[in-house]
């Protein structure tokens, strides 16, 4: 409730927040059971580890599954280390009138509003032709690292940034050098804005679907190598539900299995995040 003394406008004001906030969250929960709905009489143990039969109308999404892992663990792989030596170097080795650094950063965001589908198209030309990887799981990975980099960097960044500045001090006058400074004091502070990176680079690297059809392909038996095409969750959805008749049921299924994932990648890393004391708020 609202204290009395509380002005008309701070009043219509929480009454917009909670609306919006109320809205938001039917919609998520109305998506959630149309999910459930639709999909949950087809999930069982044996569509999550079969193999896709009649285009997909039958059998299940394991091979899906695995390609779907691959090409996220490639993607994280490659981005992760990038992400962090370039979120290092914006936020202790540039000042915010460095030339390069503005350079850089508004690239980020540039790279950041690009549509997937020209990541997609460029990532064709770059690593499928110009790099003769073809259509691989290699391919997709390294085209979504890509799409990831931007958010990645950009959280990175902000993380460091909000470290108090007394601990750089502090290093400085023990005589500890930069990259100790970075590798012992600064880095374990920002564990939390690499997870929170970390969970946006999955969530938008997992649901993504243009991207990929132009770079991993669509096939969608069990991956030898990562030199061999594989069919993603999204794409797999995208097509039951455009270029199947009847995959309709295997689609909803599909879908509700990754936004299960989400949720587990996310639980795991608040958890993990909870788990994990910054420096920068352990007690004096």
């Amino acid at each position: 409730m609202l204290p009395q003394n509380t002005s008309f406008q701070e009043r219509c004001s929480t009454m917009m927040i909670w609306f919006s906030a109320g809205l938001i969250t039917l919609v998520f929960l109305w998506l959630l059971g149309d999910l459930f709905w639709h999909g949950w009489a087809q999930l069982s143990w044996s569509f999550l580890f079969s193999s896709p039969q009649n285009a997909g109308r039958e059998g299940g999404i394991g091979p899906i599954l695995f390609s779907t892992g691959l090409i996220i663990g490639v993607c994280m792989t490659v981005a992760l280390p990038m992400g962090l030596s370039t979120a290092m170097f914006l936020a202790e080795y540039t000042q915010d009138d460095h030339r390069l650094g503005r350079l850089i950063r508004g690239s980020l965001d540039v790279l950041a509003g690009v549509p997937s589908i020209v990541f997609g198209l460029f990532g064709n030309a770059l690593f499928c032709q110009a790099f003769g990887l073809g259509f691989s799981i290699l391919s997709g990975g390294l085209t979504l690292a890509c799409m990831v980099l931007p958010i990645l960097i950009r959280t990175l960044e902000e993380s460091f940034r909000a470290i108090a500045s007394e601990q750089r001090l502090s290093a400085a006058a023990l005589g500890l050098s930069r990259s100790t400074t970075l590798g012992c004091i600064l880095l374990p502070a920002a564990i939390p804005g690499l997870v929170m990176g970390s969970i946006l680079g999955l969530g938008r690297a997992m649901a993504e679907t243009a991207a990929l059809i132009f770079t991993s392909g669509y096939v969608d038996r069990m991956p030898e190598s990562l030199m061999d095409s594989g069919r993603s969750l999204s794409v797999h959805i995208y097509d039951l539900a455009m270029n199947v008749a009847g995959g309709n049921p295997n689609a909803y299924a599909t879908a509700l299995v990754l936004v299960g994932l989400l949720f587990i990648i996310n639980f795991c890393a608040s958890w993990m995040a909870e788990q994990w004391t910054p420096l920068n708020q352990l007690p004096a």
